[in-house]
């Protein structure tokens, strides 16, 4: 764990609407484990970003959401994590955007990062497997896709435990 005057590397996500997120917490609060389930839920673009890119990053994320018309996105499915559930989201928009910032910051990624990206909110982590393939049966019976809104994005600090906020860029 790091201190606040120590480096901490850049977390990067997709926001939601407040509709949206009230939906995927109240989801994450019901299926993740209390102990383990520090964090609100989350669309990750990027896990490990250096901090000496900060001032760079900030200024592109102002550029792809100032002005700009929100991606459209909806849940499009659900995903096994194997010890846990998420939920798929896609959106051909915000994969452009997470696209133009990797090319940005091609040779700072770790492999995670320059991986292949599957957009996804998790629900559930860090349980049996089967625990959640039982949560994954019960919620692919009744599931639909749906839209969804995505506001912003966002900048975070790890430091080890709850992710401290940077900063936000919101949509038009």
């Amino acid at each position: 764990m790091t201190g606040p005057t120590e480096v901490a590397p850049i977390i990067v996500t997709a926001l939601f609407g407040r509709k949206d997120t009230a939906f995927f917490d109240s989801m994450r609060r019901e299926h993740f484990p209390p102990e383990r389930n520090q964090l609100d839920a989350h669309l990750t673009l990027f896990h490990h970003l250096p901090p000496s890119g900060l001032d760079e990053l900030k200024h592109r994320l102002n550029q792809e959401a100032r002005g700009i018309r929100a991606p459209q996105a909806r849940v499009g499915g659900l995903m096994s994590l194997g010890r846990g559930v998420a939920y798929r989201i896609e959106s051909p928009e915000l994969v452009g955007i997470r696209e133009r910032l990797a090319d940005a910051f091609t040779g700072m990624l770790t492999p995670q990062d320059a991986g292949g990206w599957r957009p996804h909110v998790t629900i559930q982590n860090k349980v049996s497997p089967q625990v959640a393939k039982l949560l994954l049966g019960n919620l692919q019976r009744d599931f639909t896709p749906k839209d969804v809104e995505i506001a912003g994005l966002g900048a975070w600090w790890y430091r080890g435990g709850p992710w401290e906020a940077i900063s936000r860029h919101m949509f038009a």
